[in-house]
């Protein structure tokens, strides 16, 4: 029923000009534009989009809110680094980093945080 319909994420932020600079400066995206309610869109691929929403307390998740599947993993963190991206590192049961990567069963994923909290990943299907 739903499965053809267009989704849009939408992402809780403190500081909109702040979090825009991230989004359009560090990460590329090209904005749509403002909308009535105050939140900011961002087109993306395959009828996908991003709605940044100002929130005077931001985010309160600690899970992973975006994951963006991406063909190298290596060069897409080097990439975003020399955009000023800080990448995690975990030292966990379960979950352990290697120059911010981390192997899970089937693929290999990386976590950083927008200026707002929010985690976002990179994830790379291994072979």
């Amino acid at each position: 029923m739903l499965s053809q319909a267009k989704v849009t994420a939408m992402l809780p932020v403190i500081d909109m000009t702040r979090a825009r600079g991230f989004y359009e400066g560090k990460l590329g995206f090209r904005p749509d534009g403002p909308k009535p309610d105050g939140r900011y869109e961002y087109a993306l691929s395959d009828g996908l989009a991003l709605a940044l929403i100002p929130r005077d307390g931001g985010t309160k998740a600690e899970h992973t809110a975006l994951s963006f599947e991406v063909r190298d993993i290596d060069e897409r963190i080097h990439a975003l680094q020399k955009a000023g991206v800080v990448f995690e590192d975990y030292d966990l049961p379960g979950l352990k980093t290697v120059e911010h990567v981390c192997v899970l069963g089937s693929e290999k994923a990386a976590w950083f945080r927008d200026t707002e909290g929010n985690y976002l990943c990179l994830h790379e299907e291994l072979g």
